[in-house]
């Protein structure tokens, strides 16, 4: 995924596992539906989606904050870094500079790109090993707590417990 990048277009962009997703990252350590990114005039706005291995900017675990380009964005083993301007891709020409206004002072467009700095080797995945500069001391990933499983392992455990004591009290009265 290294050098992948995602031009931020829309208002509200969405990152996450699943394909229904602004820019999907098929990734075990990201989310269905990891965080979004929104554009609040020339402010980048990251906003976590209650994820499960949390969004972090430069090393700091977020709920919503915003972007500023150059600062890393990691979602569970990706890191990403956002940019100011948008590189031309090969064999393009860059795009036309929008023509000058008459009525008043010109505005600058503001571009909103996001590039993958690093990413996860397939090979990585299979063998248990995180990227070069991949901190995981200090925020460990975890499983999210699942009450409805818990019931449901409970619930199974006393159905146990009372169909083997209805197998003994049936084998007691038979002798």
């Amino acid at each position: 995924m290294a050098g992948r990048s995602h031009e931020l277009k829309v208002d509200k962009t969405t990152i996450g596992r699943v394909e229904d997703n602004t820019f999907p990252i098929v990734e075990p350590s990201i989310s269905s539906h990891h965080c979004e990114i929104l554009l609040r005039g020339s402010e980048v706005v990251v906003r976590d989606l209650n994820s499960t291995n949390g969004t972090f900017v430069n090393g700091e675990k977020v709920t919503e904050t915003v972007l500023k380009p150059g600062q890393i964005l990691r979602l569970g083993q990706i890191e990403m870094r956002l940019e100011a301007g948008a590189p031309a891709a090969p064999g393009t020409a860059p795009a036309p500079a929008p023509a000058p206004s008459t009525s008043g002072p010109a505005k600058k467009p503001v571009d909103h790109t996001m590039v993958m700095q690093r990413g996860v080797k397939l090979d990585d995945l299979e063998q248990g090993q995180r990227a070069a500069g991949f901190d995981t001391t200090s925020s460990g990933f975890s499983k999210k707590d699942n009450k409805v499983n818990k019931i449901f392992i409970i619930l199974g455990v006393i159905l146990g417990v009372v169909i083997a004591g209805l197998l003994l009290y049936a084998l007691a009265i038979a002798k």
